[in-house]
């Protein structure tokens, strides 16, 4: 029933002036256009109290936009419930959840998984997200490789989804990793600007490539040890696999890492099964407080533990 439906009430801003309908409605509340143009034909958006004849009419800022948000589709993630070992949730409101994702889960089920996600740890512990995003990935604003522990945010409002995504988009996110990478970089801090796209020749695999999307990487060596050094990594751009290519392109692959080149003696050395990658730090401005706020997550055991191998000398 439309009574039961949620409903998002905001007003037009600045940047919205003379746009379609459809296009400010699928801008503000991160819908798809087609889900947007649908709203505006069954009469769910209203400005200023008035209805509107087509999608294409036009609207001014300062407006008050009113939307009855579509019914959420046959709830895919319930089907994937599934309790995740080790996924903690670091922080939940209304808006947002903040988990430590364990080594090994996925943040939401693709074609070819068939392993545990974030998504649907969250259902299972009873945590409902955004509606907002593909089916299969509801909620997700952004994603950690399988293999990389650590912290991701969540979105459980449809202002946090959009507004998150944004966020993302336009760089406003603190994201902060620690790496072990072999050897010593040279110099110690710096900045790595080099273009990611697809490996010319596996396809499983990303590369620096010639005519590849913008890529930064800001990086400090805060340990050394012998043949290995522990950086501190801040991302100003979110392409796949960013630091694991990024710093095998440097001769520096991820200790662990046999997809971009580690050394396999150091990493049974060290007991690892997976590259040497936490993301520690999340830092944002709440969608809901409009505050800032700074996430930490501290090293799962078997990082800590190949650590400790290297300050020894083992």
């Amino acid at each position: 029933m439309i009574a039961e439906r949620p409903t998002r009430s905001l007003p037009i801003p600045e940047g919205c002036e003379g746009q379609r309908i459809d296009q400010v409605v699928s801008r503000l509340l991160g819908l798809s256009r087609t889900v947007a143009a649908e709203l505006v034909a069954d009469g769910d958006v209203t400005v200023d109290g008035r209805a509107f004849a087509t999608k294409s009419e036009r609207v001014s800022a300062g407006s008050w936009l009113e939307v009855v948000l579509p019914p959420p589709p046959e709830d895919v993630r319930a089907a994937a419930a599934e309790p995740v070992e080790g996924l903690g949730v670091i922080h939940s409101d209304e808006d947002i959840v903040v988990v430590d994702k364990p080594v090994g889960v996925a943040a939401h089920p693709s074609p070819g998984w068939s392993g545990p996600t974030v998504t649907g740890g969250l259902a299972a512990a009873g945590h409902r997200l955004s509606s907002h995003g593909p089916d299969e990935r509801q909620g997700i604003v952004h994603r950690l490789d399988v293999g990389t522990s650590g912290l991701m945010v969540v979105a459980k409002s449809e202002r946090a989804y959009s507004e998150l995504k944004r966020a993302f988009k336009e760089r406003r996110v603190g994201k902060r990793y620690r790496a072990v990478v072999g050897g010593h970089p040279d110099p110690l801090s710096g900045t790595i600007d080099a273009p990611i796209g697809r490996h010319p020749r596996h396809d499983y695999k990303w590369a620096v490539v010639a005519g590849g999307k913008p890529s930064l990487t800001h990086y400090d060596t805060i340990e050394v040890f012998p043949g290995a050094s522990l950086v501190d990594v801040d991302l100003e751009t979110g392409r796949t696999h960013q630091i694991r290519v990024h710093f095998s392109a440097l001769g520096h692959p991820l200790v662990g890492d046999a997809t971009y080149g580690a050394d396999p003696t150091m990493t049974e050395r060290l007991g690892l099964t997976r590259q040497w990658l936490h993301a520690y730090r999340l830092e944002f401005v709440h969608p809901g407080t409009r505050r800032p706020v700074t996430f930490e997550s501290e090293y799962p055991e078997d990082l800590e533990a190949a650590l400790a191998r290297l300050r020894v000398g083992q």
